[in-house]
């Protein structure tokens, strides 16, 4: 009777063992993330004021909320600083990712988050839902115009893929993502702006600027550049929400019409006209 005694005795605290084990050191272990970060130039890193280290960072982080901020390193004391907020979950990698320019309209970057997918259907697939900064930049997905964000896409197959933004007269920003199934991708986009590009500036003293819409006096002719696609498309409105009228191809000219801010009217077909990206055309 007293061995039968013992023997539950041990048994009962190896099971008290297990269970100590599961839900304190193992469960621990699952409220913790991942962060990376990355950045042109260096920078020293900062999570709510402590310092971390500098880029390239990646450490584990427990799930939460943080302000994070980076400081130029070195040389790069023009360069401006960075900060703002992330969000850490468990058992997923949040990717910062920061080029660093004199100022904020010329930085840009990415973050990246994992979350439950909350719109797709498929068992195998994921969405991914984008923002960038300034809102209204084109979507693209593996090459092919997704819409404008702030968007949401639903039902994306699993595995890798391209996502690259656009907005004229800003730099263009490309990253690779992989979709999980029943995950959602969640990409902030931040534009620099291309200071190559002439952009009206009403208020500079000395200056006249035509009205965007006004009719070019003068006829022009607009080349179409290599697309991505093959072609371009041609909208009724200078929108990539408007309809599609025709596609023109790579290397063709046409009359330029009229001009808006990013936008080419052509005629291309005599009597019917439409309204082109100028990011694939040159005048």
């Amino acid at each position: 009777m007293k061995k039968k005694l013992m023997l539950l005795f041990v048994l009962l605290l190896l099971f008290a063992g297990f269970i100590g084990v599961k839900y304190f050191i193992l469960d621990s272990q699952n409220i913790y993330g991942r962060i990376k970060v990355v950045s042109s130039p260096a920078a020293s890193v900062f999570i709510d004021s402590v310092a971390m280290g500098k880029t390239p960072y990646e450490e584990r982080q427990k799930a939460g909320e943080y302000n994070l901020k980076l400081i130029p390193e070195g040389t790069a004391t023009d360069t401006a600083s960075w900060q703002g907020k992330i969000k850490i979950t468990k058992n997923s990698l949040t990717y910062v990712n920061r080029e660093l320019g004199l100022s904020d309209v010329t930085s840009a970057g990415e973050i990246f988050t994992i979350a439950k997918a909350e719109l797709t259907k498929k068992s195998d697939a994921g969405e991914i839902n984008i923002e960038t900064e300034p809102i209204g930049a084109i979507i693209y997905l593996d090459n092919e115009e997704k819409g404008v964000a702030p968007v949401v896409l639903a039902d994306i197959p699993k595995g890798d893929h391209e996502l690259s933004v656009f907005m004229p007269n800003f730099f263009r920003r490309t990253q690779k993502i992989n979709i999980d199934p029943g995950y959602r991708v969640n990409a902030v986009f931040k534009l620099a702006i291309d200071q190559s590009q002439k952009i009206n500036n009403p208020s500079a003293p000395g200056t006249t600027t035509a009205t965007p819409s006004a009719s070019l006096e003068k006829k022009e002719k607009v080349t179409i550049s290599d697309t991505p696609t093959g072609f371009l498309r041609v909208r009724e409105e200078p929108t990539v929400n408007a309809s599609e009228s025709a596609q023109v191809k790579p290397g063709q000219s046409f009359d330029l019409v009229e001009e808006k801010e990013g936008w080419y009217k052509i005629e291309y077909e005599k009597g019917k006209e439409g309204w082109i990206s100028g990011q694939y055309a040159t005048k």
